[in-house]
């Protein structure tokens, strides 16, 4: 089975509007949640997100392009251009027909969406933007990425909650390493903080109301945590056939080596007890990867805040790693502190900052972690400041409503 490697990483996060301010960001532990600004949350329990304020999509796209396309779609097309530049990826016309563009996305163009509804009722069905449509549908993601660069292989949106960009990237691994790609862009995008979005979400009780500490709000694996903190943004990887790569003298980040997913069948929201499901994504993303526990140093959790996510999640690493976790060798972090939730885009993000973590040996903390959950005693949770660490493997885990999970596996490349 061939071999898949990821050649450039592009990010838009919360944390900075580059790749290379966000893993500063991110690794130094500053947070990038504070109060709304994108619409007035006065009225709303939960007035705080992860919104990417320094993002300028007239740095990617010309100004009379950009109603062609949501928010996602912009923050997509930015993450592409970065992850294209970082690997100096430029295939021949004849190479084109087999790279792939695979985009995870939630909730796609909602601002857009009760933008033009408000159109239709205050203003009549024919002022609707012929752009609605093109510019809201979740599968324009990937679609305008793939016509950017002129990639004819397969062109697809997976949407699948909070493990929408995992499900993308494991999809892009699984088509180079049967032989239908040479190579892919992959990973998840999202901009869903609007009044519906905020309102929908609060009404599930889902928000974390800590609106006088923003940036203490989301406190993943902590007592204290009250819910997640929604975020906006996007992550890509370029993803080739790693001989295809070495041949063309390709800077290699990582190797994905491992893609387990699998379903609760459980309930709409609650993960399956004691994570079952998780443990199966686990567990199939080590067999797919021949992985001896043993290599396996670091998980990025998906541990979103909330009280029952992240119990079952500690609950299931213990089932599967056993005394590696329960003993603290191996590390254990949440990223989503710092980003907050980045819904359908949270998979390929955390994805992009595990290959980082591989790369560089730098293992980004968990913030806020105050009090610890009494069931991850005995683990380590990296509280407070990032930590050095030669890594062989490491896994990302994304789970999502309707019971849908996905693991990754990272491997440092040799």
């Amino acid at each position: 089975m061939r071999r898949v490697v990821v050649t450039g990483v592009g990010m838009v996060t919360p944390c900075g509007p580059t790749t290379e301010e966000s893993w500063e960001a991110i690794t130094a532990g500053r947070s990038g949640i504070g109060p709304i600004t994108l619409f007035d949350a006065s009225e709303h329990p939960s007035k705080i997100a992860g919104e990417c304020r320094d993002f300028d999509p007239l740095k990617f796209i010309e100004k009379k392009r950009l109603r062609e396309g949501a928010r996602f779609i912009h923050m997509a097309i930015a993450t592409s251009q970065m992850a294209v530049d970082a690997a100096g990826f430029s295939p021949s016309d004849e190479e084109k027909e087999r790279v792939g563009t695979f985009f995870g996305v939630g909730l796609c163009g909602l601002e857009l969406i009760e933008e033009q509804h408000k159109r239709l009722l205050d203003r009549g069905p024919r002022r609707i933007s012929p752009y609605f449509i093109p510019a809201t549908i979740s599968n324009l993601a990937p679609g305008q990425i793939s016509m950017r660069y002129g990639f004819k292989g397969a062109n697809y949106t997976t949407t699948s909650a909070c493990s929408s960009g995992a499900h993308a990237i494991g999809e892009a691994v699984r088509a180079i390493r049967w032989g239908h790609l040479d190579a892919a862009l992959a990973g998840g995008a999202e901009a869903c903080i609007t009044p519906l979005g905020i309102g929908g979400f609060t009404a599930m009780r889902a928000l974390s109301t800590r609106n006088d500490e923003p940036e203490r709000a989301s406190r993943p694996f902590d007592k204290g945590r009250d819910g997640f903190v929604m975020a906006e943004g996007a992550a890509c990887l370029v993803l080739e056939e790693r001989e295809a790569a070495m041949k063309r003298g390709a800077t290699i980040h990582a190797e994905i080596i491992g893609y387990g997913a699998t379903s609760d069948a459980y309930h709409l929201t609650q993960p399956a007890p004691e994570g079952e499901g998780a443990q199966r994504a686990m567990k199939l993303a080590i067999e797919d990867g021949k992985i001896d526990l043993e290599r396996v140093g670091y998980i990025n959790a998906h541990a979103t805040s909330t009280p029952t996510g992240d119990l079952q999640e500690l609950q299931a690493l213990r089932h599967v790693l056993g005394s590696r976790a329960s003993e603290g060798q191996v590390w254990i972090s949440a990223t989503k502190s710092m980003t907050g939730h980045l819904l359908g885009a949270a998979g390929g993000l955390e994805a992009a900052l595990t290959v980082m973590s591989v790369k560089t040996g730098v293992i980004p903390p968990t913030i806020n972690l105050e009090e610890p959950e009494e069931s991850a005693q005995g683990m380590e949770l990296v509280a407070g400041s990032s930590r050095e660490r030669t890594l062989d493997v490491a896994l990302s885990n994304s789970f999502g409503f309707g019971g849908t999970n996905v693991t990754l596996a990272v491997a440092r490349h040799d």
